[in-house]
């Protein structure tokens, strides 16, 4: 499912497999090469992250850049960044983040559904368009303002957020919560 414009053109794809996946986790630590093998549940995130990601990457090291978006979040760092306090000076960002922040805290995991369900409900309440939505909520969840792989990195939190990394990883309400919390 494609979230962004339609302007945004997918990046060249590399063939990215699950054990790519598993790879670049051990490489960062996010996953304990010393536990033995993982989990099926972890297996099964592995593909699909190479469902999601593979497509919108280059290369070995853009996947990594991803994937490190899963497994480091720091509100207080992301808005310390230049390119993301200009997208927070944008009209209207605070708008989306207050949207998107009622949207997630109202409950439920986020899956493609509901992310559509949010990003409509939030086009009904606001009077913005494209970027103007997309790269506040990318921000806000993710820790970076972007392209539309950012939405399939924020697809991939929740699941991720379950299973039992060496490196624990924030769901969607816990970013949201950190993410309001630093911002005012």
């Amino acid at each position: 499912m494609h979230f962004g414009s339609s302007t945004e053109a997918a990046a060249p794809s590399f063939s990215c497999t699950a054990s790519d996946v598993a790879g670049i986790l051990r490489e960062q630590g996010s996953v304990d090469a010393t536990d033995g093998t993982p989990s099926e549940a972890m297996h099964a995130w592995f593909a699909r992250v190479s469902d999601l990601l593979g497509p919108r990457v280059k290369d070995r090291k853009s996947l990594a850049g991803l994937l490190g978006l899963v497994f480091n979040y720091e509100a207080a760092r992301a808005l310390q960044c230049t390119e993301n306090q200009d997208v927070l000076a944008r009209s209207g960002a605070r708008e989306v983040i207050r949207e998107l922040a009622n949207l997630v805290l109202d409950g439920g995991d986020l899956d493609s559904d509901r992310f559509k369900e949010i990003v409509d409900a939030i086009k009904l309440a606001v009077s913005y368009r494209s970027r103007d939505i997309f790269h506040p909520i990318r921000l806000a969840l993710t820790g970076r303002a972007g392209g539309g792989e950012l939405d399939r990195v924020i697809l991939l939190l929740d699941p991720a957020a379950r299973l039992d990394f060496a490196v624990p990883v924030k769901c969607v309400r816990q970013r949201m919560l950190e993410f309001c919390a630093t911002l005012d």
